[in-house]
């Protein structure tokens, strides 16, 4: 009976523009949001890494998920919200570069469309908010990535 009673309380997410549209995260993968700072690109890493930096003495390797989630649109790239290591398994601490970050909110499972999305790895839904849709995501887009940031830190070595 307790599964149901979660299953049924909001999560909290963090709002954040990609170009021109509007995502969010669960609030329990992110450690922090931090301004986008320099970065130093690494030779021959996949195109989704941007680079990494140092974030108080923990190299952080940035990465651009509108490479990930195929969106083509600019946008100003203002802030990296970087994701807390235990609850990512991706060997080492990873940020994502968004252009703006917009609002912590809660959202209750009604409010989550799922039916469009099943097919799409990264995709937790889509959540109908007033007059918008907020694409609901997942930091752990695709199998992969763990693969391509395990060679960018192998690279750093």
């Amino acid at each position: 009976m307790a599964a149901t009673e979660a299953e049924d309380e909001p999560t909290k997410v963090l709002e954040f523009g990609l170009g021109d549209g509007t995502y969010c995260l669960d609030i329990g993968v992110i450690d922090e949001i931090v301004d986008a700072g320099e970065l130093t690109r690494i030779p021959n890493s996949p195109d989704h890494v941007e680079g990494v930096m140092d974030l108080r003495g923990r190299t952080t390797t940035i990465v651009d998920p509108k490479t990930l989630y195929d969106i083509d649109e600019d946008g100003p790239r203002e802030r990296i919200v970087v994701f807390d290591d235990d609850e990512i398994d991706e060997g080492g601490t990873v940020g994502w570069m968004v252009d703006e970050v917009f609002q912590v909110r809660d959202v209750s499972p009604e409010d989550v469309d799922q039916s469009t999305t099943v097919e799409d790895e990264g995709v937790r839904g889509i959540v109908k908010s007033d007059d918008r849709f907020v694409v609901w995501v997942s930091p752990d887009v695709d199998d992969a990535l763990a693969a391509d940031l395990d060679d960018v830190e192998a690279a750093e070595a």
